[in-house]
């Protein structure tokens, strides 16, 4: 019997209006709040007849509005933004990383990881931190953080090693560059149950990381992140651990009472990215 040959891949077609939207709201950033028509057109890439036609559409659904002679996103993102699952698990874990903000005095942060990224979804900072990247909201190569270390010590490792992309991705020259080596970091992390970085993702500061776990499942991770030249205390790391079974308790009575399984696998992520 001849084996049929594989169906071809159909072309990807043109951007739809929806990607274009997207991209149009991703053009805002931290640096600049507010933006003119010109700028969001250079930003997004989008010719100034397009990107005047969105602003019009994102100012009548409220994710966008009118700020002087620029615009801006709304407000009415938030109201989104809050009912995300992963926005339920930021909720159950703020008091336990408000408390090891304050025992430590160093920057806590709490993060998600999503397909080959980590996600920042809290962060609390001192005056005098020197984490500057990991903004609420930032993505950053899970590779390159101890706190997405933590979360991808807890994946199917021999996937990972087929999936991840090549080459790696670096912030620093002291970026982690080799899967193989990654992976066998990672086999150790599991082992360990703590997670770190030195110099990976900014000059001058390290980070260590525990994994939230439940059922097997790392849901999210929490770090310290502090300058690398301070050698971090024992008592530090043993808090750090005792935070992450906090958070790690508080969400396995949330989901035994019946609430919304806020569980989202990143391998599910890679899989429908490749579809």
């Amino acid at each position: 019997m001849m084996m049929q040959p594989p169906a071809p891949v159909p072309a990807a077609g043109p951007p739809s209006i929806l990607s274009k939207a997207f991209d149009l709201l991703r053009a805002f950033n931290s640096q600049e709040r507010v933006m003119t028509l010109s700028e969001l057109a250079r930003a997004s890439r989008l010719p100034k007849s397009t990107v005047h036609r969105l602003l019009a559409r994102l100012i009548e659904q409220d994710a966008v509005e009118h700020h002087g002679d620029g615009y801006r996103l709304s407000v009415g993102l938030i109201q989104l933004g809050a009912t995300t699952p992963a926005a339920s698990l930021r909720d159950l874990a703020m008091p336990y990383l408000a408390g090891l903000h304050r025992w430590t005095g160093e920057t806590v942060h709490l993060g998600v990881l999503r397909r080959f990224d980590v996600v920042y979804l809290e962060k609390l900072a001192c005056s005098n931190s020197p984490v500057l990247l990991s903004r609420v909201g930032a993505r950053l190569p899970a590779n390159c953080t101890a706190i997405g270390k933590a979360l991808l010590a807890w994946e199917d490792l021999d996937d990972l090693a087929r999936s991840w992309p090549r080459p790696m991705p670096m912030l620093t020259q002291s970026s982690i560059r080799n899967v193989d080596q990654l992976i066998e970091q990672l086999r150790d992390i599991k082992d360990r149950g703590l997670a770190r970085e030195h110099d990976e993702a900014q000059q001058g500061l390290a980070c260590v990381a525990a994994p939230v776990v439940v059922d097997g499942f790392a849901l999210g991770a929490v770090s310290i992140g502090y300058r690398s030249q301070t050698a971090l205390p024992h008592q530090v790391e043993a808090a750090l651990r005792v935070t992450a079974g906090q958070i790690a308790r508080e969400s396995r009575a949330w989901l035994a009472n019946g609430q919304p399984d806020y569980r989202v696998h990143p391998a599910d992520m890679r899989l429908a990215a490749v579809r």
